[in-house]
């Protein structure tokens, strides 16, 4: 390609990365929508199988007016000639329309503004390495090591085939993938993967040009005209799921302009992040653009909890979706165990350099039983939950069998395999469990809000062998299971921090309180393991100045020795940490402190373009007029993304109550500063609501 190390300052410079997807399948080009630099490509199976598509006119490349993307799966590009061959200033402009769907067509429409003939070549300049997804990303400085990096993949052997052929990359190293790429127009020639067209055009004239790009995992070779078709049709079933989903999710209209701005922005995320059923997980959420486009257990779970508000979908497909990649069995190498739910999945080259599935996640499998009583809870449907009750009998006794690796009552992690993070919790970078003299936490790690998420999922589990699977016994056993894990919980994780008392935030392997002020503390509230008499001591340290910055609760308190408000789980603040403990708030009756996160997130959501990134820093708000950017925070990340959904739900104090197949609201005043909003149609027990606040009073209607 070119000397990756020695251009890498040009790169930077250059580059303003966009990405274009549909489902796993997706493209990272710059604002020219060109293909070029060590990070971008057309994606798919987690392999790289277009590395370079770069358009020329007279050798060199067009100037750059605007871009826009209406859809996550298309973009437009225009650009201006430049004044060589002959070609005089802007007397030409050129429109370079993108869809990916299960591949990658180019449109390119040429148009003279000249009072003059024009002659002149345009070039396209194509090339793949078949590089898998990690070699790729150790080339994002953000989130790999560049200057490190293992060498990325040769340029695969270019050959043009015959007039139904097209023009076929493939690997040299083995690998069975191919890119075939077809031309509306014949080129002039092609050489070493580069496509040539003589152009001529009369004054105002045009001249238009379509590429076909059509990855092919599987080294399967197809014709022209079955790649036109096959593009255009996953192109219009593309357009017709973006529809569906901006159809059936509520629409809100609202005076709060951080509110209503951040809300669209937020389902304009969410429905990017929708991997396509020809990837096989229908309508399950990806974790984030552009390296995590597939499956992350605990991803996927958390955004469908807190997106349960617009309707029940996401979570019956993200619950069967992870039902059916249950581990079965005891594998070590992949951290593995039977009835833990998933952690990450790969395809491709990905698949073969690390590996197809991967398990090293220690609150998915709780997580997964709380979402499935929470679906229930919003339709009151005991169907999907009975269809579901093997797995989530198999996660139950994962937690039991597998989970608690000493049999003191606890769920622990303890790495097994030699890949995945050493932290097992969803704060899971190497440094984030440490003691609050800066001190890493060592062994079998006890999370805290993982023995939370314990509780919380028997509490609910009991209720569904009770109401819905008919176990009496089952339901016996879970509930004083439940009630005998608060207890303990309460006495072994209170512990003292200087001269307070909190919540630790692990235990280490050899059971020593890990006692560091962290955020985690507000997943305790939410899933209600805290002891009522020291719920006000837990609130008092969130909203704080240690762990309160402003902007949002920090990761870990501007006291503790790991502190930094830069390093990824050590201070930073969390979006989707911040709604989660905003919901723990208002579950222990804290509403004003659980409104001041509300507040504080969209008011940051609304200085940033109405897009909450993954993690922003954890400076004070008194320093930083606006929330100072994360370096690697990834954009649209899926619980992100689901945060003002969330956010939204507890501003209004909207609940479902089951019993009576109903939606019920806070009974208090909504304040001033949210104004006057609707949202509706709401999905809920087989109706449609429509919500409404008007001079602060909250209202439901069927709608």
């Amino acid at each position: 390609m070119f000397g990756l190390k020695e251009s890498w300052a040009a790169v930077i410079v250059s580059l303003v990365p966009l990405t274009i997807l549909d489902g796993s399948t997706f493209c990272v080009c710059d604002e020219r929508g060109d293909i070029d630099g060590p990070t971008a490509g057309l994606f798919a199976d987690d392999t790289r199988f277009l590395s370079r598509c770069v358009l020329t006119l007279n050798g060199l490349r067009p100037l750059f007016l605007s871009t826009v993307q209406g859809e996550p799966f298309s973009a437009t590009f225009f650009v201006r000639n430049p004044v060589t061959g002959g070609l005089g200033r802007d007397e030409l402009t050129i429109a370079r329309t993108r869809h990916v769907s299960e591949g990658m067509e180019d449109a390119v429409v040429v148009r003279s503004h000249a009072a003059r003939p024009l002659s002149f070549t345009l070039e396209v300049e194509l090339a793949t390495d078949f590089a898998d997804i990690f070699a790729v990303k150790q080339y994002d400085f953000s989130l790999g090591d560049p200057l490190h990096a293992r060498p990325l993949p040769p340029i695969a052997h270019a050959r043009l085939g015959g007039p139904d052929e097209g023009l076929v990359f493939a690997s040299g190293d083995g690998y069975p993938g191919r890119t075939q790429i077809f031309f509306s127009a014949e080129p002039v020639e092609i050489e070493q993967g580069r496509a040539h067209f003589a152009v001529e055009l009369q004054p105002r004239e045009q001249w238009s040009l379509r590429m076909y790009v059509l990855p092919a995992p599987d080294g399967d070779a197809v014709s022209r005209r079955f790649a036109e078709r096959q593009l255009t049709q996953a192109r219009a079933l593309a357009a017709d799921a973006s529809t569906a989903w901006r159809l059936a999710v509520p629409k809100l209209e609202g005076t709060w302009d951080d509110l209503a701005g951040t809300y669209r922005r937020s389902l304009s995320d969410l429905e990017s992040l929708r991997l396509g059923e020809h990837d096989g997980t229908g309508g399950l959420i990806a974790a984030g653009t552009p390296w995590f486009m597939t499956v992350f257990g605990r991803d996927a779970l958390i955004t469908a909890l807190q997106t349960m508000s617009l309707g029940p979908e996401l979570a019956r497909v993200t619950l069967k979706t992870l039902a059916d990649l249950q581990a079965t069995e005891d594998d070590p190498s992949i951290d593995a165990e039977p009835g833990k739910i998933i952690h990450e999945m790969r395809r491709g080259r990905a698949a073969q350099v690390w590996v197809p599935r991967y398990y090293g996640t220690v609150d998915a499998t709780p997580l997964y039983l709380v979402l499935l009583s929470e679906l229930w809870r919003w339709t009151n449907d005991g169907r999907p939950i009975t269809e579901l009750r093997a797995p989530a009998l198999r996660a139950l006794e994962w937690i039991d069998k597998w989970g608690d690796r000493d049999g003191d009552g606890f769920v622990e992690y303890d790495r097994r395999a030699s890949i995945g993070p050493l932290n097992q919790c969803w704060k899971d970078s190497d440094e984030s469990i440490a003691f609050a003299d800066g001190t890493r936490a060592a062994g079998a790690i006890a999370a805290a809000e993982v023995q939370g998420y314990v509780y919380d999922a028997k509490v609910r589990c009991a209720e569904l062998a009770r109401e819905v699977w008919r176990d009496r016994e089952l339901a016996d056993r879970l509930t004083r299971e439940a009630a005998e894990l608060k207890e303990r919980f309460n006495d072994a994780f209170w512990c003292r921090r200087g001269d307070a008392e909190i919540y630790a935030l692990a235990l280490d392997g050899d059971k020593r309180p890990v006692n560091s002020l962290c955020s985690n503390i507000g997943h305790l509230l939410w899933s209600g393991i805290v002891d009522e008499d020291r719920a006000a001591s837990v609130v008092d340290c969130l909203m704080g100045e240690e762990l309160w910055s402003g902007w949002g609760v920090r990761t870990m308190a501007t006291g503790d020795g790991g502190y930094n408000p830069l390093t990824y789980h050590n201070g930073t603040v969390w979006p989707h940490d911040n709604s989660l403990i905003a919901l723990g708030l208002a579950r222990y009756g804290h509403r004003s402190e659980a409104l001041r996160i509300v507040r504080s997130l969209l008011a940051a959501s609304g200085s940033l373009d109405y897009q909450l990134p993954e993690v922003f820093g954890g400076f004070p708000r008194s320093e930083a007029p606006q929330p100072i950017a994360y370096p690697t925070a990834t954009k649209p990340q899926a619980w992100a993304a689901g945060t003002p959904v969330l956010l939204l739900q507890v501003l209004l104090g909207l609940e479902p109550e089951r019993e009576r197949e109903t939606l019920r609201v806070h009974d208090g005043e909504i304040p001033r500063w949210a104004g006057a909003l609707r949202w509706g149609p709401v999905q809920a027990f087989g109706s449609s609501w429509s919500v409404r606040v008007e001079d602060g009073a909250v209202s439901v209607t069927t709608a």
